[in-house]
């Protein structure tokens, strides 16, 4: 039985597309047609990715080149447009289908390396994916000095019924409505609440406690229990390294990154089982890399509560010392 194509939706969010349009309008020098050809799927994409050789890269590519431009002429809202045009949900062939993540190129951003777009909301495990593509959202917005709470603006429908002969799912497709209909029709369905903003957002603000690497057992917030607190500081590497599911490395290195990032930074060391942009705050990767725990990796609770500690027990640390103090309570 054939399966129906998932109806348009590219230009659900036309508010961000036409930002993104008058951004590549600056400096296009991989003459891609329009911003819309990124959220397409892969056949209809390539048809205007320019020099974009790799259909599933489309739209980072846009997304870093209109980044670039905007941040070279101090435009912040363009900025956090084309973080937002990053993060929307591209056209699949059906219902429930996952979008191909961009594996061939990188982006020259760091802040737009960070983020993947938005999966199908009729995908498995896509509610908790979405929202933590949206919380890093917020971390990049404020990083580049944007409002948080326009994160949500990059959020998506809601769950269309897996095997609709219709594809139809719950959408709008209106290149004319420039509020983006999926806001004027009162579609979207925000990842976040305004307390998870606000938090996400202070992660990113908090100046840093301290510039020593000392574990201070005080600053380990108290939903986090001693027992994983004395699991953290005890375990050793071979009873820790098996309990982390199916990532084998959930260590963080410090230094220049891979990303393009010309300063020293934290990033993932096994950037394949946690593909992040590098980042200044080693909060941004160690809770990042505590969330793909337990989305992807399907860690044990045990290991999970080991790297929840070990993030707060390094946040405000700075350097080598802050990624050393994080593997050593991991087990490495």
């Amino acid at each position: 039985m054939r399966v129906k194509r998932e109806v348009p939706q590219e230009h659900a969010h036309e508010n961000v597309l036409t930002i993104i349009d008058q951004l590549l309008g600056l400096n296009n020098p991989d003459g891609i047609q329009a911003a819309v050809f990124g959220l397409l799927g892969a056949a209809a994409a390539i048809q205007g990715a320019g020099d974009i050789e790799d259909a599933d890269c489309l739209q980072q590519a846009t997304a870093d080149i209109a980044f670039t431009n905007a941040k070279e002429a101090g435009d912040v809202d363009g900025q956090v447009a084309a973080l937002l045009y990053r993060a929307l949900e591209r056209n699949t062939g059906s219902v429930g289908l996952e979008s191909v993540l961009c594996e061939s190129l990188v982006a020259v951003n760091p802040e737009i390396a960070a983020i993947t777009q938005h999966q199908d909301p009729a995908a498995d495990g896509a509610a908790a994916l979405n929202k933590a593509i949206a919380l890093e959202l917020v971390k990049q917005i404020v990083a580049v000095g944007g409002d948080p709470a326009l994160a949500n603006e990059a959020s998506t429908f809601a769950p269309g019924e897996i095997g609709d002969p219709t594809g139809a799912g719950n959408t709008c497709d209106d290149a004319t409505d420039l509020a983006g209909c999926i806001n004027t029709l009162g579609l979207r369905v925000d990842d976040l609440s305004a307390e998870e903003i606000a938090a996400a957002a202070e992660e990113v603000a908090a100046p840093a406690a301290s510039a020593t690497a000392v574990l201070d057992c005080a600053a380990i917030p108290a939903a986090t229990t001693a027992a994983a607190v004395a699991k953290a500081t005890a375990a050793p590497a071979a009873a820790v390294a098996g309990e982390f599911g199916d990532c084998a490395d959930p260590t963080i290195v410090f230094g220049i990154p891979s990303d393009g990032r010309q300063e020293d930074a934290f990033e993932a060391n096994d950037l394949t089982d946690f593909p992040h942009g590098s980042a200044l705050n080693i909060k941004v990767i160690s809770s990042f890399i505590c969330d793909q725990l337990v989305n992807k990796c399907k860690a044990d609770a045990d290991a999970v509560d080991i790297c929840d500690a070990a993030a707060a027990a390094v946040d405000g640390l700075k350097g080598q010392d802050a990624a050393d103090v994080f593997n050593a309570l991991l087990g490495f």
